[in-house]
């Protein structure tokens, strides 16, 4: 029985270089499901890999096969690894810290390099800049489709030896919690933050208390308000800002049927962060005017 094939690039979908890696694996077995992640990615932009790797790998079944193609280095002297993950499904990748989250959220229980002697399109051999077709999505096919087992793919490699991307923990200080902004929910432009609800937890919130947020990258303050706590978007009216729990378990910023990255011209990445206060609660009082 084939395994699942799942795919994400920065490739786009307005040439054919998806489409050529779709035929690769389906010459390899024409049975195989084949199903796309995103091929959004921005360009050359590996920590977005990781984390979209991240957010979608926990929801499909075990041995799934998942390639992800973000590769500035193509050519390179840079690794191409598979590594099986503790929740036993497979990444298919250069070795450029696109594992990175996998590896601290969810864990790796091994990993190898690709040997491309063996596990390489036929014919290939002279071309240096599409490995994602070339080298990913035939070795990934030929892994789906158990055409090779893992310990085929080739030579056993050190855990530690992968490459990571820094990870910036958030924290409590002063009776705040400073995080950083690590993605965009891109099509709605929320902001997706790096704060655990555990650790939000810790300022004893409520649905309905209120915060004073603060965004900053490194040369200037960007946004400083106050915002409520929801439990969903419905929790605020129309076009106002609010702090929710987001899929992955993690604070996000958000404006009601809006997008915050837009409004306030907000990206995402190790610059970007966010401090989070919580404030007493405004109560009107008629009898005081």
């Amino acid at each position: 029985m084939n395994r699942f094939l799942v795919i994400q690039t920065d490739f786009g979908l307005s040439d054919g270089a998806v489409s050529a890696m779709y035929g690769v694996a389906l010459n390899v077995n024409p049975s195989l499901r084949i199903f796309d992640l995103t091929h959004d990615i921005p360009q050359y932009n590996i920590w977005e890999a990781s984390y979209r790797l991240y957010q979608t790998i926990s929801y499909w079944p075990k041995e799934t096969v998942f390639i992800s193609v973000v590769d500035p280095g193509v050519g390179s002297e840079r690794r191409s690894i598979v590594v099986k993950t503790k929740s036993n499904q497979y990444i298919v990748t250069p070795d450029n810290g696109t594992i990175t989250h996998i590896k601290k959220y969810i864990g790796i229980e091994e990993a190898r390099l690709i040997d491309e002697k063996v596990n390489r399109l036929p014919n290939s051999g002279h071309s240096y800049t599409f490995h994602g077709r070339d080298v990913y999505a035939y070795t990934g096919a030929r892994l789906a489709s158990e055409v090779i087992t893992f310990e085929q793919v080739g030579p056993e490699i050190p855990i530690d030896s992968l490459i990571e991307l820094p990870v910036l923990e958030a924290y409590i200080q002063n009776g705040a919690i400073k995080g950083n902004i690590d993605i965009l929910d891109v099509r709605f432009g929320n902001l997706w933050t790096n704060i655990d609800r555990s650790l939000f937890q810790k300022l004893d919130v409520d649905y309905g208390d209120s915060f004073e947020v603060t965004i900053e990258n490194e040369t200037r303050q960007v946004y400083k308000n106050i915002m409520t706590f929801g439990r969903s978007f419905a929790d605020s009216h129309l076009g106002e800002p609010l702090l929710y729990v987001n899929s992955l378990d993690k604070i996000g910023v958000a404006i009601n049927q809006g997008s915050f990255a837009k409004a306030y011209h907000i990206e995402a990445g190790a610059k970007w962060k966010i401090t989070i206060c919580k404030v007493p609660k405004f109560v009107y009082n008629e009898n005081s005017v």
